[in-house]
């Protein structure tokens, strides 16, 4: 169903100048391109998200969910439907101790990982360093099954929250899920919507802070000195494959590194990381990832398969 004026009225007189109307992705995007929304909103209040969840179940509107806009490329059409951003809500964190060696750590989906991580180093919390530098939200990175080669999330998960096709909040434990390298895979039928992310629970250990926070600061020093970070990209484009050299080393070993197609470049840092150096489209962008596939599939017999999820028209 199409937005019309009805519905543009409500989310209106509902969200006001949080509900944005034709918004350029561009603007909520770590690779900084991407067409418009049809329309953005960014709920203030848990009651807020609930209530517009509701709203577009009961209206039957198309809707996508968005974190700090990382590990994903939107298309220079943009897209249709409406946009729903959690970087305002849902961004609490909370710890209990059943144990003087254990911790649980609950944080909401629209957390962002490395402060979730930061705090959690900072209380004496062992587990989360493996996931210092990753860009992106708790959500997302519960989604995508984010790790590193020390680590990724369903090693410390154990349950997440979803909200209910009734907008309710709803625990699954990690049992009830099933993680795969670099996703997760929902229980859902056919045509039905994917489930929107509350946020994680995680289970660590108690351990020494210093040694923590000497241990995270290394962690940073060689990912500073190994990735890109203070340009615009999406992270590591594409997934390792199961065996054998990884995405960077393939797509360095084809020659790539250093590659660009108008505005976007292969980095010269680490191969597997697209950037945005001047101005690129999404049409660059996915120009260059059909050459390094094409590339890689002819010198390797390897088919890398995206990691940043491409969404829009």
């Amino acid at each position: 169903m199409p937005i019309n004026k009805t519905h543009k009225q409500w989310l209106t007189a509902t969200f006001g100048p949080d509900a944005r109307f034709n918004e350029p992705m561009s603007r909520h995007t770590s690779l900084g391109v991407g067409g418009p929304a049809d329309v953005y909103v960014a709920p203030r209040e848990k009651d807020d998200l609930v209530s517009l969840v509701r709203w577009l179940r009961e209206n039957s509107l198309p809707y996508f969910i968005v974190g700090n806009g990382t590990n994903l490329l939107v298309l220079d059409n943009g897209i249709r439907g409406i946009v729903v951003s959690l970087r305002r809500c849902l961004k609490d964190i909370r710890h209990r101790m059943p144990d003087r060696e254990n911790v649980m750590l609950t944080a909401g989906a629209g957390v962002r990982l490395n402060e979730l991580c930061r705090y959690a180093y900072g209380h004496g919390f062992r587990g989360m360093n493996f996931a210092l530098g990753i860009p992106g939200t708790v959500g997302g990175a519960v989604v995508m099954n984010a790790g590193t080669g020390n680590g990724s999330m369903a090693d410390v998960l154990t349950a997440v929250v979803v909200l209910s096709s009734e907008g309710e909040p709803v625990r699954i434990a990690k049992e009830g899920l099933r993680f795969r390298y670099r996703r997760l895979d929902w229980q859902t039928g056919p045509g039905t919507q994917t489930p929107i992310v509350w946020g994680g629970e995680f289970r660590l250990s108690v351990w020494d802070k210093r040694d923590l926070e000497t241990e995270a600061g290394a962690i940073m020093r060689k990912r500073s000195a190994t990735q890109p970070l203070h340009q615009r990209s999406a992270g590591c484009f594409f997934k390792n494959p199961a065996t054998g050299k990884s995405a960077g080393e393939l797509i360095d070993m084809s020659g790539l590194k250093g590659m660009r197609i108008g505005g976007a470049q292969i980095s010269d840092i680490h191969a597997n990381f697209i950037i945005n150096k001047d101005r690129a489209t999404a049409a660059d962008i996915l120009e260059l990832k059909n050459l390094i596939q094409g590339t890689v599939l002819r010198s390797f017999n390897v088919m890398l398969e995206p990691e940043v999820e491409i969404v829009g028209t």
